[in-house]
């Protein structure tokens, strides 16, 4: 079939896809169709267009955002919660049966919360919002339900912004970051900007009461350290630094970590960021963080040192992808966990698989990246013994999730 030309098809759908899109046999991918319904649909190639529902699903509901479909940040609101939750648990048990590995997979659990505390704003030829659906036109909102209502109050500080930026003519993304001490924005894309520009920025971040406003890491003003709480421990972030979507989901994968590394005393937390599970655990272990971000491991270090009441913390800036720790350096540690990037930790998982280690914990917002890296420490005498789905990533065909491994 021509992939450039569309012909009008009556489909039957017969799943949903990992990125939400309803599946019909071909196959031929339709957003916003869901599984038993029959469409009509413009089909080219592999796409499809939803034109109308023939049949639709008993399970379809009315979606709570008016700018679903046409705002690419949610594939999913159209759905029951039951059927929803068993898909996306779903994700998690189709990675580890393609990759040959039987597991225990738990419920999944809903850590959305108050909303996402993070969220990336693209400003593109005076205008600013999300992206559409497989588009880089976009879409302007006033609102955007899924984020806490911080977030949604920092609209009208990032909509000056840009307007004071416009003049470059660059395409900006402004990452706005919900903290406990106020709004972290760190603008991407402008490039070097010069001294009239920072006082004009400056002073829109004092109008709007902004914490902190960076440009690309380089730090504009700071009215406020913005802080984020790991634990009983306060850190604040670099500028832009990553942390877990929902503040919910901090806490519910760092419960479902203690619990992972239950009788531990000396633990290695690997991609450990800013210190989400470092600083948490630390209540209660001795911890050794690593990762490559410089920043982020000194963040950890300073919120390490004003703490009251831990175990004694290090952290080393070390890039794990290409200088993974070896099994000799991980001998004084008697358990791991490890939370990498979407690409996973292939290269570690190597050499934790050689270490005699009594417990690892994995991490990860990709049940396919986890599958494969979590196949080499099974192939080196560990027992995947439970995986628990975790949703911060609500609507979306993301999801993260906790895999618990024994020493056989």
């Amino acid at each position: 079939m021509n992939q450039d030309v569309e012909t009008s098809l009556e489909l039957k759908i017969e799943k949903l896809g990992h990125r939400g899109d309803g599946v019909a046999p071909g196959p031929v991918f339709v957003p916003y169709a869901l599984p038993g319904e029959t469409v009509q649909a413009a089909v080219a190639g592999e796409r499809g267009r939803l034109i109308a529902l023939q049949e639709p699903s008993p399970d379809r509901i009315e979606p709570f955002c008016p700018h679903f479909t046409h705002c690419g940040g949610c594939a999913i609101q159209h759905w029951a919660p039951p059927a929803y939750q068993d898909w996306k648990r779903g994700l998690v048990v189709e990675a580890l049966r393609q990759a040959g590995i039987e597991a225990l997979v738990a419920p999944l659990v809903d850590a959305h919360g108050r909303g996402r505390r993070r969220a990336t704003l693209h400003a593109r030829k005076g205008k600013l919002g999300f992206a559409e659906a497989r588009s880089h036109a976009i879409v302007e909102l006033d609102a955007c339900p899924i984020l806490v209502p911080e977030l949604n109050h920092g609209l009208e500080a990032a909509r000056a912004l840009e307007k004071q930026l416009r003049g470059l003519g660059k395409p900006l993304d402004l990452v706005l970051t919900a903290t406990v001490t106020g709004l972290d924005c760190d603008i991407r894309g402008a490039g070097r900007i010069d001294d009239k520009m920072r006082l004009k920025l400056a002073d829109l971040a004092q109008h709007f009461d902004l914490a902190r406003l960076s440009n690309h890491g380089d730090v504009v003003i700071e009215r406020r350290a913005p802080a984020v709480r790991f634990g009983g421990v306060e850190v604040s972030p670099p500028p832009g630094a990553f942390l877990q979507a929902t503040q919910e989901a901090d806490l519910a994968l760092t419960s479902l970590v203690r619990d992972g590394l239950a009788g531990a005393k000396r633990i290695a937390d690997l991609f450990s960021g800013c210190g989400t599970f470092a600083l948490a655990l630390a209540d209660a272990v001795h911890v050794q963080a690593f990762d490559s971000d410089k920043p982020a491991i000194a963040a950890l270090e300073r919120g390490a040192r004003r703490a009251q009441g831990l175990k004694p913390v290090g952290a080393s800036a070390r890039d794990l992808f290409h200088r993974p720790l070896l099994a000799e350096e991980l001998k004084p540690f008697d358990a791991v966990v490890f939370d990498p990037p979407r690409a996973g930790a292939e290269a570690q998982s190597k050499r934790l698989a050689a270490a005699k280690l009594k417990r690892i914990v994995g991490v990860s917002c990709n049940p396919t990246t986890f599958a494969r890296d979590a196949a080499l420490l099974i192939a080196g005498g560990y027992r995947l013994t439970k995986v628990t789905p975790v949703d911060q990533f609500r609507h979306s065909g993301h999801v993260e999730l906790v895999g618990v491994f024994e020493r056989r």
